[in-house]
């Protein structure tokens, strides 16, 4: 449902491994906060994107996968519909995923004469899911090692950055042993793990995914 005057295109990019057993229905169920936000009355009806030449909302159900290009216009609402999709993505995740979303701000246009005086409301949030917290820790490690090791590798060459690669491994060591005395000390009831999303943001208008 297309919203009058939105001020933001909203992207959202990424690939998430499902469990074996997980069906189109609990797939539509995980993501009814998108597809409810959409204005659609199911998953199939607000799959298309905003824009042709991306693939939407896709259900791989040989690879067991789902994979996610599709844009949306809305608010900073969507921002609640994004944590409930989270959390309903970690009761179906096989193993931790990244999710990118950018908030495009539409009535900002740098070629206007004004634009100079104007600040654009862009924005760029990094979420993350996984059955588990360790799984989700695994994915936020590999993510800043990937990043930390490409900007060093400017300067460094990649034999030299193992201390590196070491010293990011025993910060998240670290955090994984601080939540899991905290889940002892507050003695959650048994079964009932599940990892949460991770939030970032940054600045800088980024292009959209057409892939």
């Amino acid at each position: 449902m297309a919203r009058y005057n939105a001020p933001f295109e909203i992207h959202v990019h990424g690939q998430v491994a499902l469990r074996t057993d997980v069906t189109f229905d609990n797939l539509q169920d995980a993501l009814k906060p998108l597809w409810k936000y959409a204005g659609a009355k199911s998953l199939v009806a607000a799959s298309g994107s905003f824009y042709e030449d991306e693939p939407g909302i896709r259900f791989d159900a040989q690879e067991h996968l789902l994979q996610m290009c599709w844009t949306v216009e809305g608010d900073d609402d969507f921002r609640q519909a994004l944590d409930e999709m989270c959390m309903n993505l970690n009761d179906v995740a096989q193993s931790g995923a990244a999710i990118e979303v950018t908030f495009y701000d539409t009535e900002f246009d740098e070629d206007e004469e004004d634009a100079s005086d104007a600040e654009s409301r862009d924005d760029f949030v990094m979420l993350f899911v996984g059955p588990d917290p360790a799984s989700i820790m695994q994915v936020q490690r590999d993510l800043l090692v990937q990043d930390v090791v490409n900007l060093m590798e400017r300067h460094f060459d990649g034999a030299e950055l193992g201390g590196v690669v070491a010293a990011i491994d025993s910060l998240f060591s670290q955090r994984f042993d601080d939540l899991v005395n905290s889940l002892q000390l507050g003695k959650p009831p048994r079964g009932s793990g599940g990892g949460s999303s991770g939030m970032g943001h940054g600045g800088g208008r980024k292009p959209r995914h057409l892939h």
